[in-house]
């Protein structure tokens, strides 16, 4: 085997870590798009039975964004396995105590059926803010898009922007809010 051919087939089978910024992203769109990643299904050696999936490091994960008012309709489920260790945990309670459960959660539901999902979910590594250790930032080698832009706060916009931008309408002098 040459020397080229060598290092190909180095390349096609080795771990790429790949970094995803998940400000103001839905986290069951972000789950599909992690687990085409963790499970390695854009490769051509993909195969079921065949770990290639790669390293996935999402950070702010505290600023997701669920659709609608999922925040307070959606109940997560757990058991502690003894009587009466049932509990349901509404989002935004859940999203309080632990801000990386619900993206790692819809993750690991979009994985359902793979066999390895366990063991899959040991290469996803989830931060809340943008503060990644350095010895996992040194691996990072692609950038995973994001599925949505990020809206620019008005708040965050220079001030003289703001002013110059057209309006749609103006307040009357005598208006009055509440």
């Amino acid at each position: 085997m040459s020397v080229l051919k060598r290092v190909q087939q180095w390349a096609t089978f080795a771990r790429v870590w790949h970094i995803y910024d998940a400000t103001w992203q839905n986290p069951f769109a972000s789950a599909e798009l992690i687990k085409k990643y963790l499970m390695g299904l854009y490769k051509p050696i993909y195969h079921p039975m065949n770990d290639c999936g790669d390293h996935v490091i999402v950070i702010n994960s505290a600023e997701i964004a669920l659709p609608g008012d999922e925040w307070t309709k959606r109940v997560y489920f757990h058991h502690t396995g003894y009587p009466g260790g049932a509990t349901w945990t509404l989002a935004w309670e859940l999203h309080t105590k632990d801000p990386k459960m619900i993206l790692y959660k819809a993750v690991y539901r979009g994985m359902k059926g793979n066999l390895q999902r366990r063991h899959t979910m040991q290469r996803l590594h989830i931060f809340p803010d943008a503060n990644v250790p350095a010895h996992l930032l040194g691996n990072v080698s692609n950038q995973i898009k994001q599925l949505r832009p990020i809206p620019k706060r008005l708040d965050h916009m220079d001030p003289e922007v703001v002013k110059n931008s057209p309006k749609i309408f103006d307040y009357p002098k005598d208006y009055i809010s509440i």
